[in-house]
C-alpha cells in the first residue's frame, strides 16, 4: 500500500462525497502528513497503539495543546477506519489513545454595549464601502452567521431578507437553514442594495463585493471588521466568530431558549450550544456581584 496515495484518495472522498469544505480538507491533509512523517519507514498496516501514543507524546512535548491533539487523533482515527473498510489495515491503532486534557475555553463575546458601538456608523472615506461593511456586520450579529456563510451569500438573498426577514444560508457539510434577519440588519441591507451595483461587476452574483467588483474574500471581511473595531476604540481584537458568539450569548441571556439558539446557529448537537449557558451564568454572576449586598468583598 502506498501511504501517500491512500491519503490522497481519502482526502478526495472527503471533498467529493462528504463535501467537506476546502479549509477542513486542508486541515485533514496537514494532520495526515504529520502521521506519515512520524511513521517514516513503518507501513501504516504495521502501526500499533504504542506508536500512536509515542507520536502524540512527541507532539505534546513540542507544545501542541490538548484540543489540537484531539483534533489530530480524530483525523488519524477516521483515516484508519477508512483503511480498515478497504482491507488495507487489520486494526485501528488510534483506538484507546487519548489526548492530554485541555481546559475548556469559553468563546469570547462582546457585551451588548460593545456590540452596539461596533455597529455605529463610522467616518469612512468611501460611503459605498461604509454601507457594505455596516450591512455585513449587522447581518453577522443579527443572524449569528459563520464567516463562510456570510461570504457565500448571493444578491438573490436580498429579497427574502428585506421582505420576509429571513435568509437561507448553507452551513457546514452543505446543510441549509433559515435564519432570522432583524430590523436593523434589514435597514443596513437596504442601504447596501441601493449602492451595490455601483461597485459590483455586472455579472457578479455575490451579495458582498470588494473594490474590484468581485466577491469579497474571507480575509478581507476579517480585516474590515478588525479595522472598524480599532476605529471605534473597542479594547480588544474583534473577529467574525466573536459576533456569532455575541449573537448566541445575547439571545440566550434574553430568552433562555437553548434549543432555539441551537437551531439558529445550525449546531448538529445541542452539546455544542450548551457552552453558551456558561456565558449566561458568567453574566448572572457579574450582576450578582454588583447588586447583592452580601456579594461585595
Amino acid at each position: 500500500m502506498n501511504a501517500s496515495a491512500a491519503v490522497a484518495d481519502y482526502l478526495a472522498e472527503l471533498a467529493e462525497q462528504r463535501r467537506l469544505s476546502p479549509h477542513t480538507v486542508s486541515n485533514y491533509r496537514r494532520d495526515l502528513e504529520k502521521l506519515l512523517a512520524f511513521a517514516g519507514a513503518v507501513p501504516l498496516s504495521e502501526l500499533q497503539v504504542h506508536h500512536i501514543r509515542r507520536f502524540v507524546a512527541q507532539l505534546h512535548g513540542q507544545g501542541l495543546d490538548g484540543r489540537t491533539l484531539a483534533r489530530l487523533l480524530s483525523a488519524w482515527r477516521g483515516f484508519f477506519v477508512w483503511l480498515g473498510r478497504r482491507g488495507l489495515v487489520q486494526a485501528n491503532p488510534c483506538e484507546g489513545v487519548r489526548s492530554p486534557k485541555a481546559p475548556r475555553l469559553l468563546p469570547k463575546a462582546l457585551s451588548v454595549d460593545e456590540a452596539s458601538r461596533l455597529l455605529e456608523t463610522t467616518a469612512e472615506d468611501d460611503p459605498v464601502l461604509a454601507a457594505r461593511d455596516t450591512a455585513m456586520f449587522e447581518l453577522f450579529y443579527s443572524s449569528g452567521l459563520r464567516l463562510a456563510e456570510l461570504a457565500a451569500l448571493d444578491r438573490t438573498a436580498l429579497d427574502s431578507a428585506l421582505h420576509e426577514g429571513e435568509v437561507r444560508v448553507l452551513g457546514k457539510r452543505s446543510k441549509a437553514r433559515l435564519v432570522p434577519v432583524g430590523g436593523k440588519a434589514r435597514e443596513a441591507l437596504a442601504a447596501w442594495a441601493a449602492v451595490r451595483d455601483s461597485l459590483a461587476d455586472p455579472d457578479e452574483a455575490a451579495l458582498f463585493v470588494g473594490r474590484r467588483g468581485r466577491r469579497l474574500s474571507h480575509r478581507m471581511i476579517q480585516l474590515r471588521l478588525a479595522r472598524r473595531a480599532v476605529q471605534l476604540g473597542l479594547p480588544r481584537h474583534v473577529h467574525p466568530h466573536m459576533l456569532r458568539h455575541s449573537f448566541a450569548s445575547h439571545v440566550l441571556q434574553s430568552s433562555g431558549d437553548l434549543r432555539a439558539v441551537q437551531e439558529m446557529l445550525g449546531h448538529a448537537s445541542i452539546a455544542s450550544t450548551q457552552v453558551y449557558t456558561h456565558l449566561d451564568f458568567q453574566h448572572l454572576a457579574t450582576v450578582y456581584d454588583k447588586a447583592h449586598p452580601r456579594a461585595k468583598r
